[in-house]
């Protein structure tokens, strides 16, 4: 089959977080002559599969094949590839079957390499991400068998296909702090101590302020306040704790250390206790490295387009890769879609992404 009929078939299996919907063990039989390693825990699969061509460098392919759940407002079936007009919707076109179709078919059409070709496909992105790359990659270096380069096929293009191509990606720092004060009646401010009003006198200089001044690839580190929320609900009383959850995406100037510092500045002359985990943690690979110049000639080739460098969005399982001393880099079809009712993405994008992919593997 062709790149698009594959990409039809993945479409039609429904396979919402844990669950792959059956598409690792068709991959496997699909792509017959490479090793296949399966490495499942919990609910999760995962799927690594190999062939040494030659003794140059491991090139990976990699991504998930985990769906979000379709939700409402779709104008068809979510779970069956419906084609009008140059697109093909359906949950996942976009995050991101497409990248996985044309990932599968290059390796399936890939006669020769100077080196090893791979695949590692998890069904755990979309969730919590605890068992699915994260414990491909424990066994990969177990068995000396980590990639030189990866490349990550999320969607990753804004406005055509081939303008963007992700060469890093920020961290992500939460944080929840919660003030203490004293419960009171409405009626007898002076005998409470409300810590909204405490809170209320830093909110200008905490809000939506840069905590660095980013640089040529990554935004300022924002802190972003998400939540907060007091009282019980009634207007007479006044409440005696306080609790504000905020979010960091961080660039690689910006520390957890560095938010525990920010806060504690506005917070030290309150009764405050603060939480932070870091869910992620930034990285970014040289431009320079030869994955990324190849990509970059790949996508000029295929596309005639230059894709400019960059680190925004939110996570993907890159940055499980880049810790391993990976040169990792992602790049797949327009993003505009994703996660939303009534998914795209067109078989132009899908055709090209695949032909990108395999210049990749003819020049690496």
């Amino acid at each position: 089959m062709d790149v698009i009929a594959l990409f039809k078939q993945l479409i039609e299996r429904k396979s919402e977080t844990p669950d792959d919907g059956g598409i690792l063990d068709f991959i496997a039989e699909y792509l017959e002559g490479y090793e296949v390693v399966r490495i499942d825990k919990e609910e999760v699969k995962n799927l690594f599969i190999y062939k040494k061509f030659g003794d140059g460098d491991h090139l990976c392919f990699a991504g998930h094949v985990d769906v979000v759940p379709a939700g409402e407002g779709w104008q068809s079936d979510p779970y069956h590839a419906v084609e009008m007009e140059g697109y093909i919707y359906g949950r996942g076109t976009q995050d991101m079957k497409s990248g996985v179709a044309a990932m599968v078919q290059t390796l399936k059409t890939t006669v020769s390499f100077h080196g090893t070709l791979s695949l590692l496909l998890t069904s755990d992105e979309e969730g919590d991400a605890k068992y699915g790359t994260v414990e491909v990659l424990k066994y990969l270096q177990a068995h000396h068998m980590l990639p030189d380069a990866v490349i990550v096929a999320e969607p990753t293009c804004e406005e055509v296909f081939g303008d963007a191509m992700k060469v890093g990606r920020r961290g992500s720092i939460n944080g929840v702090i919660e003030k203490r004060g004293k419960q009171g009646h409405a009626a007898y401010p002076e005998k409470a101590l409300n810590p909204i009003h405490k809170v209320a006198q830093v909110l200008p200089h905490i809000a939506g302020v840069n905590l660095d001044h980013g640089d040529d690839f990554f935004s300022p580190s924002q802190f972003v306040i998400t939540d907060i929320r007091a009282g019980m609900e009634v207007t007479n009383v006044t409440p005696g704790t306080l609790k504000m959850m905020f979010n960091v995406r961080n660039s690689t100037k910006t520390t957890a250390k560095t938010v525990e510092d920010f806060v504690h500045k506005y917070f030290k002359e309150m009764d405050y206790t603060l939480t932070l985990n870091q869910s992620a943690y930034p990285f970014m690979t040289d431009v320079h490295t030869k994955i990324v110049t190849t990509l970059d000639k790949a996508i000029a080739t295929v596309c005639n387009i230059e894709a400019k460098h960059s680190t925004a969005g939110g996570t993907s399982d890159a940055r499980f890769m880049a810790p391993y001393g990976i040169d990792v880099v992602e790049f797949g079809v327009r993003n505009d879609r994703i996660h939303a009712p009534n998914e795209r993405t067109s078989v132009k994008e899908v055709v090209q992404l695949y032909d990108v992919f395999c210049e990749v593997v003819r020049v690496y």
